[in-house]
C-alpha cells in the first residue's frame, strides 16, 4: 500500500510510474496494486472480481500474488492475455487494462469508447478465447493506425478515448442532456 496519497490521487500516473516498475522489479503485485488497476478500469467491477479471485486462491492477497506472478512468468504477450482470460477468468476489457499497465508497449486497453471511434471490434469483447488473440492484435493495429503521428500505443488509446468523451459531451450539450430519442 502506498502512503503517498498525492501520487495516488492521479491514479493513472501512479499505475504507470509506481505500480508498473514495482511489478517488474518484484515479479508480482499485491492486492492493493492489482485492485488499483481494476478500479482505474472499472470501479463498479471491483467487488465482483474480488469475490471471484478470493474463491479461486483462498484470499484476495494470495490471488493477486498468484495471478500477477503467473503473468510475470508467461513467455509471450499472447500467453499473458490468454492466461488472464482462461485461467483467471478476466474478460477482455479488464485483462487488457491490467496488461496495458504492466506492458504498455505490447497492450492497449480494449474499451467500448475506442471501439466506437474505430467503428469496429465491438463483438471482440464476447469472443471465445481461441479468437481473442488475433482479433485483439487487429484491434491494436487499428488503434495505432487511427491516430497518426509518433504517439505511443497508450497515448493513441488515450486520444481515441478522449475524442469519444469530448464528442459525447458536445452531443449531450446539443440535446441539453435530455435522453436520446
Amino acid at each position: 500500500m502506498t502512503e503517498d496519497y498525492l501520487a495516488y490521487y492521479n491514479l493513472e500516473a501512479y499505475l504507470f510510474e509506481v505500480v508498473r516498475p514495482r511489478f517488474h522489479s518484484q515479479g508480482e503485485l499485491d492486492a492493493f496494486d492489482l485492485f488499483s488497476i481494476i478500479i482505474w478500469k472499472a470501479n463498479r467491477a471491483k467487488s465482483k472480481l474480488a469475490r471471484r479471485l478470493a474463491r479461486k486462491a483462498g484470499t484476495l492477497e494470495e490471488a493477486a500474488k498468484q495471478f500477477t506472478s503467473d503473468l510475470f512468468r508467461a513467455e509471450s504477450a499472447k500467453a499473458r492475455l490468454l492466461l488472464a482470460m482462461e485461467k483467471w477468468g478476466f474478460y477482455l476489457p479488464m485483462a487488457s487494462a491490467i496488461l496495458s499497465v504492466l506492458w504498455p508497449e505490447e497492450f492497449t486497453v480494449f474499451d467500448v469508447r475506442v471501439c466506437d471511434e474505430l467503428d469496429k471490434f465491438h463483438a471482440l469483447g464476447n469472443a471465445k478465447s481461441d479468437r481473442v488473440w488475433p482479433g485483439y492484435c487487429d484491434y491494436c493495429k487499428a488503434v495505432a493506425r487511427e491516430v497518426p503521428g509518433p504517439l505511443t500505443l497508450r497515448d493513441k488509446d488515450r486520444y481515441l478515448w478522449g475524442r469519444s468523451s469530448a464528442n459525447q459531451l458536445v452531443q449531450d450539450i446539443a440535446r441539453e442532456f435530455s435522453p436520446k430519442a
